[in-house]
């Protein structure tokens, strides 16, 4: 038995995904870091167990109704946990993106601008107070009618809606309507309302063409379908909807991101003629405090926010100091170039997870364990000092801090190291290292210690001869005003530049359009899919060469399996239960809805019959279990699958179960993965890669096997351009193009640009002085 005092957190036999029984110890009130290669286990550990157990704890603690929802969800596999406090977790994984989120709504500074609006604002004379919620877009108090709180209203026009006038109705002069059976339907009901279908759209009548665009009627009329040969067409109802009405609700209704991408296409967006833009009613935008209105201080940077309040008067006074000292953390962290109207969906996952902790800065908590997913994600290592200095200061309000981390900064400047490893999947999964960070220096398997304590300089490399260029601008958009950029084709570009000083948004504008680009592939970090429908192997299309070959055994064929009945995305050999998921979803009401394996299939997402069909001793569900590596073994003499294992080893995801969800995935996973997908196709011409920050979430090792790739890429002729943080990895680059020299208004600009040594001897620039420490030795990462 461990004393009630005992200073540390004391985990027992963690068997959680890979992890082998592990038995570890890590000292409370202190910067605990936890790492190793991706895969090794890491996550499992902080998050799987430590996390989840603190988790499960809370759920015991509360209402019967959410103690009898643990069963379902189910504890860790761990054999036990001591010392363990309450636990904060700051992951990285998005909730479902909306337009109503904001970098205010997410920090709460919203809330408190609002008061100071309420209390403290200049009233017109006469004018009564206003609530707090006034002055809120996101409430029906404070909504603008007009474009209920969203600043821009979505129109469309007689142009978009028909691009070729010179069609009939039934050729698809309306290129706005849905295909297949519904765009029929319309068609069939216009013609039994009376309509010429037949006719070119531009010999209608004008009121005929402006009814059937833009009516908001919905006729029900007798259809009585044109028969064809040998089919049963019985008259029904039909209902008719405009073209407009159709795409504004696909647009507001829509799940799918393709029909909403379609939809978009025929509309246009434009400032709310009533509150221009403000997105609140006329009387809440009468208010002002400092001569200006809420919605024209939401949309300051948060460094002229800060200086832009009041401090005359009482309660002026009191409200601002707290503004003040709620924005603070958030400058600190390098984020004081968004703006509080800065919607949640623009951000990055790195930028999203700081908010949320300068937010727990001020929340006072103490004694709770906060367990963090890679806070250094998107960057710059000017910034990851002040980072250290924000985990320093939890640490010192009492609580203890855990992080899951690749950056090698962020280790050094923590108090105890946790090495995972040590190597990936089965290959992982022991604790390779637990204490004081200069103890790992003697741990020969780790790869970690590799990378941490070498301070020898980048290896030396000629850049390449470049064959031409793509010239990108002079482009204004967001904080980039006029700036031209020149990218070699050829050649490895690195864009780098604080965040926020306009990276993302310069390689934006690179377009197939542009001369010399040719094919352009961009693989971004964005999730491969959102439920556990999505995994490795259908994004891959593997999946689709695995099911011929189970519908190619005797045991299928003598039981009529054709390839669909090993497709767990349609009924027949799908477990019902769970419709192929293989999880269900369940719904926690007051917290976040998790998902647990499904009770019928265990996981297994397949019905009884279908895991009895067995391919080399294997059923398609244990085929799915297979990590990537192991399937490359097993299907070593099938070509079409051996291609797209080959490519997912290149990458160095040898370690993830081809049935993995896409739920599971991190972005840098997601991103490898695409990477994987584009390597297999062949390469036809030149192709111009973009990626963004392509090395978050890689341990360093793994950095090394990603740029093999990428440096393979350039020398089969390709041109490469990355946006990246890792200096290592700009050190190794042919061309940079550094950007700043500050984040958001501070930014905007190229600041130095030319090989990796001229950059790192540029003055101005942020980035010099890191690249010149990774060229020379003694600052890697």
């Amino acid at each position: 038995m461990h004393s009630p005092h005992d200073p540390y957190v004391r985990v027992r036999d963690a068997r959680e995904h890979n992890l082998r029984g592990v038995d570890v110890d890590i000292p409370r009130d202190t910067v605990a870091v936890f790492t190793g290669v991706s895969g090794s286990g890491k996550s499992s550990l902080a998050f799987g167990t430590v996390y989840a157990e603190a988790q499960r704890r809370y759920f015991e603690s509360v209402a019967p109704y959410a103690r009898r929802l643990i069963h379902q969800v189910g504890a860790p596999k761990v054999g036990e946990i001591t010392g363990l406090p309450p636990a904060v977790s700051l992951q990285q994984r998005r909730t479902a993106p909306t337009s109503r989120s904001s970098v205010g709504t997410v920090t709460n500074l919203s809330n408190s601008l609002r008061m100071l609006f309420s209390r403290a604002g200049d009233y017109p004379p006469g004018a009564p107070r206003l609530d707090s919620d006034a002055f809120s877009p996101n409430t029906a108090a404070g909504a603008c009618p007009e474009c209920h709180g969203l600043g821009r209203v979505h129109r469309t026009t007689e142009e978009l809606l028909v691009p070729d006038p010179s069609l009939s109705i039934r050729d698809g002069a309306i290129a706005a309507w849905p295909g297949a059976w519904q765009g029929k339907n319309l068609r069939d009901v216009l013609d039994a309302l009376g309509y010429d279908v037949d006719r070119p759209w531009r010999e209608l009548p004008a009121e005929q063409r402006e009814w059937i665009l833009f009516t908001d009627e919905q006729p029900v009329v007798t259809v009585h379908p044109v028969r064809e040969a040998g089919r049963i067409q019985r008259p029904y109802q039909g209902t008719y909807t405009s073209a407009r009405r159709y795409v504004l609700k696909t647009f507001s209704d829509t799940r799918s991101a393709t029909l909403r991408a379609k939809a978009e296409r025929f509309l246009t967006s434009e400032p709310c003629p009533v509150c221009g833009g403000g997105r609140l009613r006329p009387e809440a935008l009468a208010v002002t405090v400092g001569g200006r209105t809420v919605a024209e201080l939401a949309a300051l940077p948060l460094t002229e926010l800060a200086g832009a309040l009041p401090t005359d008067g009482e309660t002026a006074r009191v409200l601002t100091a707290d503004l003040t000292a709620r924005i603070a953390p958030v400058v600190e962290l390098g984020l004081g170039y968004l703006s509080l109207d800065r919607p949640t969906p623009t951000l990055s996952a790195g930028e999203l997870q700081r908010l949320r902790l300068a937010t727990q800065l001020r929340s006072g908590l103490f004694g709770v364990v906060y367990v963090l997913d890679e806070p250094s994600a998107g960057l710059h290592p000017a910034d990851t000092e002040a980072l250290l200095t924000v985990l320093e200061r939890l640490k010192a309000a009492g609580n203890s801090v855990f992080v899951v981390e690749h950056h090698l900064a962020v280790m050094r400047g923590a108090d105890w190291i946790v090495d995972v490893g040590p190597r990936a999947g089965e290959h992982g999964g022991r604790v390779l290292y637990s204490g004081p960070v200069d103890g790992l220096a003697g741990v020969a398997e780790s790869a970690t210690a590799r990378h941490l304590f070498d301070r020898s300089p980048a290896p030396v490399r000629t850049p390449r001869t470049p064959r031409g260029s793509v010239t990108v601008g002079p482009v204004v958009r967001h904080n980039l005003r006029g700036v031209t950029a020149r990218f070699p084709l050829g050649a490895l570009t690195a864009v780098t530049g604080v965040s926020g000083s306009g990276k993302s948004t310069l390689i934006g504008e690179i377009t197939e359009e542009l001369p010399g680009v040719g094919r352009l592939v961009s693989v971004d970090q964005r999730p491969i899919g959102r439920t556990p429908r999505s995994n490795l192997a259908t994004y891959t299309g593997l999946f689709d060469v695995v099911r011929k070959v189970f519908a190619a055994t005797d045991e299928a064929r003598e039981r009529g399996y054709g390839v669909g009945r090993f497709s767990f995305n349609v009924s027949g050999g799908r477990c019902e239960t769970c419709q192929g998921e293989g999880f269900v979803s369940v719904e926690l009401l007051f917290l976040p809805s998790t998902y647990t394996p499904c009770p019928d299939c265990g996981g297994a997402r397949y019905n009884p019959p279908t895991l009895e069909v067995a391919y080399r001793g294997r059923n398609i569900a244990e085929v799915l279990d297979l990590t990537v590596e192991g399937a490359a073994e097993f299907f070593a003499d099938t070509p079409a699958v051996a291609r797209s294992l080959d490519a997912l080893l290149d990458v160095g995801l040898g370690y993830l179960r081809l049935g993995q969800p896409a739920t599971e995935l991190s972005g840098g996973e997601a991103q490898r993965i695409k990477l994987a997908s584009e390597l297999q196709r062949g390469r036809r011409g030149h192709t111009l890669y973009l990626l963004d920050e392509p090395t978050t979430g890689l341990h360093p090792a793994d950095v090394e096997v990603l740029m093999r790739q990428l440096h393979g890429l350039v020398d089969a002729g390709h041109t490469v351009v990355v946006v990246e943080h890792d200096m290592t990895v700009v050190a190794g680059a042919d061309h940079v193009v550094d950007l700043g020299p500050g984040g958001g208004e501070a930014g905007g600009r190229i600041v130095a640009e030319g090989s990796p040594a001229e950059v790192a001897r540029a003055d101005g620039s942020a980035t010099a002085r890191y690249l010149a420490e990774a060229l020379h030795g003694g600052g890697r990462r």
